[in-house]
């Protein structure tokens, strides 16, 4: 009997949903021999095919939202959201592909012309996080499929349900089976999919350490399209906001939203030495009034559980290890109910501890740095290895200006929060945050290659150079 992979709720600890492991080889061998009939097809088709999907998933917009809440623990109001970004993604996708790889013509001379066309790739495999378990593997997806891509899709080991429904509902839109398939596993499988000589572009949505290994694995291979979308530390600078409530809540939404399971969450409060207090105070007033909860419970929560036990863990773990640097604590990393991942939002002033670790807490943790002025906050929210996002509350529009000219990250905010990055524009990072593949709305750079044709209407040619006389 083939192994299970089991996926349990984590504000229950009920078991969801068990499928068996995937045959790896199977799965890509199946894509590998559907793709080229699905790149022949017209573009118009292709098209065609992911606007039903949309409309499939919106007929299932609240059976696919329930399923997610269930999965990963997030509020329902937040699950619905990515619904609505799973169904908006194939508008975005379409006229991204129009305006990003048109067929065009861009020089011509007496008897020939030079055009720009775009080829698919081949067999893409998509390995999607948690967090947002449809909505960012969808990203990578849909725009690839446009493109004339097949895919191979392994979700996360840890909401394997939700890829499995993501798969069903393109399925249930006509398109073939075999040009989206389906891998369920773990590490394992993983390694095993993106290793395959017949997979010609991974697109990866996780953790900086994986995408590391990632990037090593394929030094060797710059053949293969390697789309690596990672993780961030990123900082939030509030510098002298005029309204602290507002700064506050944009900070308190920064960082603790989806129980801080989000790669652009705040990371790092930077504020002007001296004067935080009130802005601790307001920031700490909301977080007491935080509702922690399942994600059907009434009233509606504002974040539920992190992903499981381990994680939850693993977090405590960490955050111990800030205090025993010498972090002074403001609110604690609590464990709110035994045998069930639910963490009590964190802030901790790292000021003056020893050795701050420049890594990723993907969960509810906050720490604060105080500096003497507006150049030692650009240098503290630059102290990181990552560069995905950051954002400014309050300042002017000249140390807005100096901020987006020095600090180093893909995303950078002014009086909004580092978080909700919108689907229309590119969305990826620098350093341990990305290689240089923005998504989002560039997703299509990187599913479809440029093709340069110098064409003639007949064969000509002469050399009037270098040629010994005849004769």
């Amino acid at each position: 009997m083939a192994e299970n992979l089991i996926s349990y709720e984590p504000a229950t600890g009920t078991e969801l949903w068990r499928g068996p492991l995937s045959n790896v080889a199977a799965e890509v061998a199946a894509a590998h021999a559907a793709w080229p009939q699905w790149a022949a097809r017209p573009l118009t088709e292709r098209i065609a095919l992911v606007e039903h999907f949309a409309e499939i998933v919106r007929a299932r917009h609240e059976e696919m939202a329930v399923l997610i809440a269930r999965e990963t623990g997030k509020p329902l109001w937040e699950t619905r959201t990515e619904v609505d970004a799973v169904i908006n993604k194939v508008v975005i996708s379409i006229q991204a592909y129009a305006e990003r790889t048109p067929e065009r013509e861009v020089a011509a001379a007496a008897g020939q012309r030079t055009w720009v066309r775009h080829k698919p790739h081949g067999v893409m495999a998509v390995l999607g996080p948690y967090n947002f378990p449809a909505h960012l593997p969808n990203g990578h997806i849909i725009p690839a499929l446009i493109a004339g891509n097949s895919i191979v899709f392994k979700p996360s080991e840890k909401t394997p349900a939700t890829g499995a429904y993501l798969v069903e509902c393109l399925h249930a839109a006509g398109i073939p089976k075999d040009v989206v398939r389906l891998v369920i596993g773990s590490a394992e499988e993983g390694r095993a999919l993106v290793a395959h000589p017949h997979v010609e572009g991974i697109l990866f949505t996780g953790s900086a350490r994986t995408g590391i290994a990632l990037n090593r694995q394929f030094a060797d291979q710059p053949g293969k399209m390697l789309a690596l979308e990672m993780g961030g530390n990123n900082p939030i600078i509030v510098w002298d906001a005029d309204d602290i409530e507002a700064a506050a809540a944009v900070v308190v939404q920064s960082a603790y939203l989806s129980a801080g399971q989000r790669c652009t969450a705040a990371s790092r409060l930077i504020v002007r030495k001296g004067q935080e207090g009130p802005l601790v105070d307001a920031i700490c007033a909301l977080m007491d009034r935080i509702i922690i909860d399942g994600p059907f419970a009434n009233p509606a929560p504002f974040m539920g559980p992190v992903i499981d036990g381990r994680t939850a863990e693993g977090l405590l773990a960490s955050f111990a290890a800030l205090e025993a640097k010498g972090g002074r604590l403001i609110r604690p990393l609590t464990a709110l109910h035994k045998g069930l991942p639910f963490l009590s939002p964190a802030l901790i002033d790292m000021t003056d501890a020893t050795d701050r670790p420049d890594e990723e807490l993907f969960g509810p943790v906050l720490q604060m740095i105080r500096v003497a002025d507006f150049e030692a906050a650009i240098r503290e929210a630059n102290a990181t290895a990552y560069g995905l996002a950051a954002s400014l509350l309050g300042g002017t529009e000249i140390q807005f200006n100096q901020a987006w000219a020095q600090l180093r990250a893909g995303v950078i905010n002014w009086n909004r929060p580092t978080n909700g990055a919108p689907s229309a524009a590119p969305f990826g990072g620098l350093g341990l945050s990305g290689n240089h593949r923005p998504s989002a709305y560039y997703a299509a750079d990187y599913c479809a290659y440029p093709v340069v044709s110098v064409e003639g209407d007949a064969v000509s040619g002469s050399i009037s150079t270098g040629l010994r006389p005849i004769g």
